[in-house]
């Protein structure tokens, strides 16, 4: 496993510098100037060289790039152009939020996939498999924003059992940091929780036919035991790989549920930086959020080398 670990930290160095060049490149094609914007509309073009100036963006692009990166290596991702924070600041601010809603619906997806895919598996063809089938569909179809706005509906407006928007941190008060995600991180979950459903159930309606989950049961051994220890586990290995390209599509989810709840994480960052064209912090959003995805798959490849030791090195 040391030697597995090694190898999987070492490839994700060359992905991190793809992700500069990326990073540092998309912006460069939004239109528009960012000296104009911060200069305003009625700015002279030696006030509008000068903002240029002061900022750097005079500067040759190659110049820029390697400025950008050996400043992120230290940790410093540059100063606001429009509000003149630091960008680590900012990012800093809304990341944890925005962390703590996708793990939130994270842990709702697997509540919610793990039992349903069980159930479904063992009473494959009956009515409930079939209910179960079409709630993963329905699931997969909902749009995020529809389903958050019925979610309001039902349980802030006609209920009142949770609050429709804003945020309470974790330090300041759990138990309302908690009302105030549940309704978000269970509508981020739905869909996520509908595809992990599927895969694990046709991953244990595979592994029940194996011949030692057929000895485990002529010995008699109880169903739980049999589930747990003999069944989950290998049938875990697709649920595993499904859940890497979960954490990503979750960081990304999140943007627009966080629009729909009023939460204050990294998503209104982003969408203020991109409405005002605030290239230091869209470039420090999209190196943080890769860099969470990284090692979100770090660990993922970890768990699939544990599962299957067949992937190990040898």
């Amino acid at each position: 496993m040391l030697k597995f670990f090694a190898l999987r930290v070492l490839a994700t160095v060359p992905v991190l510098v793809l992700v500069t060049f990326v990073a540092f490149g998309l912006v460069l094609l939004i239109p528009g100037d960012p000296a104009v914007t911060i200069a305003g509309p009625d700015a002279t073009v030696e006030q509008v060289a000068a903002v240029r100036d002061r900022l750097g963006l005079d500067r040759p692009t190659v110049v820029q790039y390697w400025d950008w990166v050996t400043a992120a290596v230290a940790g410093d991702l540059g100063t606001s152009l429009f509000t003149s924070r630091p960008v680590a600041t900012s990012i800093g601010d809304g990341l944890p939020v925005t962390i703590a809603l996708a793990a939130t619906a994270l842990v709702f997806s697997l509540l919610i996939a793990v039992p349903t895919a069980i159930v479904s598996a063992l009473r494959r063809g009956t009515w409930i498999d079939r209910i179960a089938g079409i709630g993963s569909s329905l699931g997969i179809a909902m749009p995020s924003f529809w389903l958050g706005l019925v979610f309001v509906l039902i349980f802030s407006l006609a209920l009142g059992w949770l609050p429709a928007t804003g945020y309470v941190p974790l330090t300041e008060d759990p138990a309302g940091w908690l009302s105030h995600l549940l309704l978000p991180a269970l509508t981020l979950g739905i869909a996520g929780a509908a595809e992990s459903a599927r895969q694990l159930r046709g991953s244990i309606i595979g592994v029940l036919q194996q011949d030692y989950v057929r000895t485990a049961w002529a010995k008699g051994l109880r169903g739980r035991m049999v589930i747990g220890k003999h069944v989950l586990k290998n049938a875990s290995v697709p649920l595993v790989t499904v859940l890497g390209l979960q954490i990503t599509a979750l960081l990304g989810g999140a943007v627009l549920v966080e629009q729909v709840f009023g939460v204050p994480g990294l998503g209104q960052v982003a969408i203020n930086a991109v409405t005002t064209r605030d290239i230091p912090v869209i470039q420090g959003i999209v190196l943080v959020a890769v860099l969470v995805a990284v090692v979100s798959n770090l660990l993922v490849d970890l768990a699939y080398g544990y599962l299957n030791p067949k992937v190990r090195p040898r």
